[in-house]
């Protein structure tokens, strides 16, 4: 999977990259180029007193280190374009990859992976991409052009270089062999460090609320400790290596030595030229380092392509239709028809044949007790998620057979969980509408009750928002998300508990208002609580996945027992009142 990914981003920079290539056989060329002249200068100047020769041979050597010097500069240019570019593609296309992903694959990867593969797992192979460029390369070209050098040198040493090289090479295989499961398993605790520093970071004041902080503390601990050892473990495979390739480097000097004084002795070579060997055999010994070090980033590369790969290559389960129908204009009638949902691996279906027709200009509101599918029913007419049986229509034709961006262009949804963008307060409310003017994002601030605290925010409309929109409270948040969707002014309105935040003044205020704005659209609202949905045209309510009940309140408070009791349940309150 490494390779394939390497291979498939890399393909756009084929001319950088054999650029590379010329660059760094220049780049080792002039340095293999080094030693025999100087090998030249001491067997024809120094030990014949040539003084001449020296200076010219010398010209030669300098002129061979500019170049060698302009090689290295550009490959190692080149080496960084070429992998910095790498790992914005890489992100980008993981970014793409997880726009395309429903909500089952978010979950089934979980949001601290997703971040550590888009950042961790992509540094790590952009690492390997860099080092490749500059190391891997020129390694090859150093080893074999330094094999050729050096035995024209003297060919007699040859049996001495390969033993050394064959040791070195079957010495670090079987330690990069133990290094591949432990570098997997590191990413994997990244993870779940992750994991924990986000779960304390979101849930902080709950953790605060119930002292659990050295209970926090603990599993983060315990978290760290787990990727510290494992890290260890790695680690000291990983400084394995250096001693091995200097021990092999060092033995192999002092025997090119001994066996080449003899020679030298013997009148066999010549002191030059046995300095020209060594210096080869040190080149290829770093060569092979090189390769070495390469060796060593390779396990833990190979692993994170392996998480990067899972992300790429997977198939969203909520896929565009292959000829979408692309109607001239939605009106916004929806039905359910027969429409079941069942998550993969489940005993049971969250939604059970629901069948629901909602006209434009209607209001269908949905209640239930905790976990009886009122989101996932929202979820299925917006197609976060698709019917496992039955279908999801908009204006007669399914949402499978729908273009996707046509079918969400035209859907104003307010999350269950209020969530608003880094930018300001303009920003946010233009989401879904880049064109809106000042006067829409009052006016829809004005229906939906949160005008008056932003007139007194410092900025009004151009005021902070942070992210999550942390720096307002919750009813603001949601008042401003509801203000959101109705900037877009779509055809079909989807609020999710949207009005839970509000106190019932609010609630009622917001739902008179937002009356005339949508006549011309179909609403449904997920809510809590009665008062929130009594006027609703009609009532959906959902037990354990299926529908038990719809009509108008005052039908199902004589017909439907489940409504009777949630009515039940609120009298005597505040909510009753409304």
């Amino acid at each position: 999977m490494l390779f394939a990914l390497i291979r498939e981003k890399l393909r756009p920079y084929t001319g950088f990259l054999a650029a590379l290539g010329v660059l760094q056989l220049i780049n080792v060329s002039a340095n293999l180029y080094l030693p025999t002249l100087n090998a030249d200068i001491i067997d024809n100047g120094v030990t014949k007193g040539n003084t001449g020769y020296i200076w010219h041979t010398g010209g030669i050597m300098l002129a061979m280190t500019v170049v060698q010097v302009c090689g290295s500069i550009g490959a190692a240019y080149t080496g960084a374009r070429i992998a910095m570019s790498f790992g914005r593609d890489t992100r980008a296309s993981i970014f793409r990859a997880v726009g395309r992903f429903s909500a089952r694959e978010v979950n089934q990867f979980g949001a601290p992976s997703l971040i550590t593969r888009s950042t961790n797992d992509v540094q790590q192979v952009q690492l390997l991409v860099l080092m490749s460029c500059t190391l891997m390369v020129s390694a090859p070209i150093m080893m074999v052009g330094g094999v050729i050098m050096a035995t024209r040198q003297d060919a007699g040493l040859s049996w001495l270089m390969l033993l050394a090289v064959v040791v070195l090479a079957v010495s670090i295989a079987l330690v990069v062999r133990k290094m591949v499961p432990g570098f997997r398993l590191v990413q994997s605790r990244i993870d779940v460090v992750n994991r924990v520093m986000r779960e304390h970071l979101s849930g902080v004041r709950v953790i605060r609320a119930f002292t659990r902080e050295d209970y926090e503390r603990q599993r983060f601990d315990r978290a760290t400790d787990e990727l510290t050892d494992i890290s260890t473990r790695v680690g000291s495979l990983m400084m394995i290596m250096f001693p091995l390739v200097f021990t092999v480097m060092n033995l192999s000097t002092v025997g090119v030595w001994w066996f080449g004084a003899h020679q030298v002795d013997h009148g066999g070579v010549q002191i030059g030229a046995l300095a020209a060997y060594m210096t080869y055999l040190i080149q290829i010994l770093m060569a092979v380092m090189m390769a070495t070090f390469m060796f060593m980033m390779i396990p833990r590369a190979s692993v994170a392509a392996e998480r990067i790969q899972q992300v790429l290559r997977t198939t969203p389960s909520v896929q565009p239709p292959q000829q979408p129908v692309t109607p001239g204009q939605i009106r916004g009638v929806v039905d359910l028809d027969d429409a079941s949902m069942q998550y993969p691996g489940a005993d049971v279906a969250v939604l059970q044949h629901i069948s629901v027709h909602a006209e434009p200009g209607t209001t269908t509101a949905i209640i239930g007790s905790t976990g009886a599918g009122k989101t996932t029913l929202l979820s299925l007419i917006a197609r976060l998620f698709d019917a496992t049986d039955g279908a999801v229509r908009v204006d007669g034709v399914d949402v499978r057979d729908l273009d996707p961006q046509l079918l969400w262009g035209h859907i104003g949804i307010v999350p269950q969980k209020a969530y608003l963008f880094s930018g300001t307060v303009a920003s946010n409310l233009r989401y879904g509408n880049p064109d809106a003017t000042d006067e829409q994002l009052w006016q829809a601030l004005e229906i939906a009750q949160g005008k008056d605290f932003v007139q007194r925010m410092e900025g009004g409309l151009d005021a902070p928002i942070n992210q999550g929109g942390t720096n307002v409270s919750g009813g603001q948040r949601q008042r401003l998300c509801i203000a959101r969707a109705l900037v877009a002014q779509p055809r079909i309105y989807l609020f999710d508990d949207s009005f839970s935040a509000l106190d019932l003044a609010t609630d009622q205020r917001l739902r008179t208002a937002l009356a005339p704005y949508v006549r011309e659209a179909t609403v449904f609202i997920v809510a809590q609580r009665v008062s929130t949905i009594r006027t609703a045209d009609q009532i959906i309510v959902l037990d354990d996945g299926a529908v038990v009940g719809l009509g108008t309140h005052d039908d199902l408070v004589l017909t439907c027992a489940a409504y009777q009791e949630i009515v039940d349940s609120q009298l005597g309150g505040a909510e009753e009142v409304a």
